[in-house]
């Protein structure tokens, strides 16, 4: 594995020389280093070195002979392909040997990729079905465990110190954004410094009663949207409207300010923003499953997220400059003036995530609306809630067929460990499938139907302490926003239910309504 990465380093080297369009003479030998001299022109940039050498012949035996760099360089992809494949097998072989849990037949080079689909958390409970809910898949360079059952009680409890790192996405590395937040750095103090942030000053029960008139404005700003738009019959994008409720209210609990004008579409672009970087962070990123890739970004996957979030961090970086140059802080500033002193990077980083979350993924099935409606006459209040049962039961079947994250965020463990009786290797990441587990037919009568009225008698709760139902991930991992989530979540929804995969789960095709005024 070592010498993959050292013949990366070498191969992104030839990549600078390739791009000069010069000749090179290329020396082979058996047993020998294939030495590239460069010509003239190269020699003649002093910035450059003007001799680079490779640890290891493009052949056993072959004539020095004048190539141009495209083919030079087309043949060492060819031949570090080739051998990179190789020592991939050897070292799956090798893991192989460990008692991993059982999983569908690997191919060269890919390993288990072409199984993932553009939907892998269907793609993966459909494997499940077959291989088992503890099972195990190559993906490229990457051994992957992937958990479909409430089995995922082991690791996220009884073991969940073990299985608490952070398996990062190279993508996550643009603008130092693992270093700094909440979701992807690894458990240390940084990172409880950062809980505790969160914990004390927003995601408390005091202030989130505190900020309980907040959440009451901004819903009433949104019903005061809709009525207007009632009025003049224009259409209303649900998903655009709840993304810019959920931000104002976010941007007004922390920097005591509005992002966007709910009443207008200045919120369109921003949303953009927010959903381009959700969509590049859940694509299929080839350097993640080939780290030795890193340098080159082949998809330009990091390029597009490094570019996108300058341009949110442009936004929250003149909030945080703002509060910094005044020096003294208000007291209506709510929880900016307690926490901005601390870090505002760390800020920065975090309020981001928070964006992340705002994007809309799940909502309620119009039949079971309009049945709460029947007996619900007045504007109903978080007060409310626990006297309104079936809305309780609305929201948690909407959650468990609709999770807002249905693979929760990859962890990794960083030594080998023992799992229902199979060895986990050191490096290996963990993918929980909270999708599939919400769906498991073992546990749920009739698990693909809505059915609000299952947890009427049921105990069954989403805050990460029954493993069947577990939305917000659990253990020391769980989201630090499930006390806010379940304090709002009121959302409509529409009968087309197709899904468009990424971080958290949205509609492949937005909702757009025409409000109607009740009498």
């Amino acid at each position: 594995y070592s010498y993959v990465i050292s013949l990366s380093e070498q191969l992104s080297q030839f990549l600078v020389l390739a791009n000069t369009k010069t000749y090179l003479l290329v020396q082979h030998g058996c047993r020998s280093s294939a030495t590239f001299i460069a010509t003239d022109d190269y020699r003649k940039d002093t910035t450059r070195r003007p001799r680079v050498t490779f640890g290891y012949s493009l052949s056993l035996s072959v004539p020095t002979t004048i190539v141009n760099s495209n083919t030079a360089y087309q043949s060492i992809c060819l031949k570090t392909f080739v051998d990179f494949a190789t020592l991939i097998d050897i070292r799956y072989e090798n893991l192989t040997t460990k008692n991993l849990p059982p999983g569908p037949t690997r191919l060269p080079i890919i390993g288990n990729l072409h199984l993932l689909g553009d939907q892998p958390h269907r793609s993966l409970a459909k494997l499940a079905e077959t291989h088992g809910p503890i099972m195990s898949l190559q993906l490229g360079q990457i051994t992957t465990l992937v958990i479909s059952s409430a089995t995922a009680k082991e690791l996220l409890q009884k073991q969940d110190l073990a299985f608490s790192s952070r398996n990062v996405p190279d993508a996550m590395h643009a603008h130092n954004h693992a270093r700094y937040s909440v979701g992807w750095l690894h458990v240390g103090t940084e990172w409880r410094n950062l809980r505790r942030i969160l914990n004390s000053n927003i995601f408390s029960n005091s202030s989130l009663e505190a900020n309980q008139h907040l959440r009451s404005q901004k819903v009433e700003e949104l019903l005061a949207y809709c009525r207007k738009a009632s009025l003049s019959n224009d259409c209303v994008d649900i998903g655009l409207a709840a993304f810019k409720t959920s931000l104002n209210f976010l941007s007004n609990t922390v920097f005591s300010k509005d992002l966007i004008d709910s009443n207008e579409d200045s919120g369109i672009e921003f949303k953009e923003v927010i959903g381009n970087i959700l969509t590049d962070v859940a694509k299929p990123n080839v350097v993640d499953f080939f780290p030795v890739l890193k340098k080159i970004d082949p998809k330009g996957i990091r390029r597009r997220i490094t570019r996108n979030m300058g341009k949110v961090h442009e936004i929250f970086d003149k909030l945080i400059d703002e509060r910094l140059r005044m020096g003294r802080f208000k007291q209506d500033d709510r929880c900016i003036g307690r926490i901005i002193e601390d870090n505002s990077n760390e800020i920065n980083h975090t309020h981001k995530d928070f964006c992340y979350a705002t994007h809309t993924s799940s909502l309620k099935p119009r039949r079971s609306f309009k049945k709460l409606l029947v007996k619900v006459k007045l504007i109903i209040q978080e007060d409310d809630v626990l006297r309104l049962p079936y809305l309780s039961c609305i929201i948690k079947e909407t959650l468990r067929l609709h999770p807002p994250v249905p693979l929760l965020v990859p962890r990794k463990v960083n030594k080998e460990v023992q799992l229902n009786g199979y060895t986990i290797p050191g490096r290996t990441q963990i993918l929980v499938n909270a999708w599939a587990i919400a769906r498991d037919a073992t546990i749920w009568d009739d698990s693909l139907e809505f059915k609000p009225k299952r947890f009427l008698d049921s105990v069954i709760d989403v805050r990460g302490q029954d493993f069947d139902l577990i939305p917000f991930g659990a253990g020391r991992r769980i989201s630090p926003g499930l006390p806010l989530a379940m304090h709002t979540n009121i959302q409509l929804e529409a009968l087309d239910m197709n899904e468009k995969f990424g971080i958290t789960l949205s509609k492949a095709k937005p909702l757009c309504v025409i409000p109607i005024v009740l009498n």
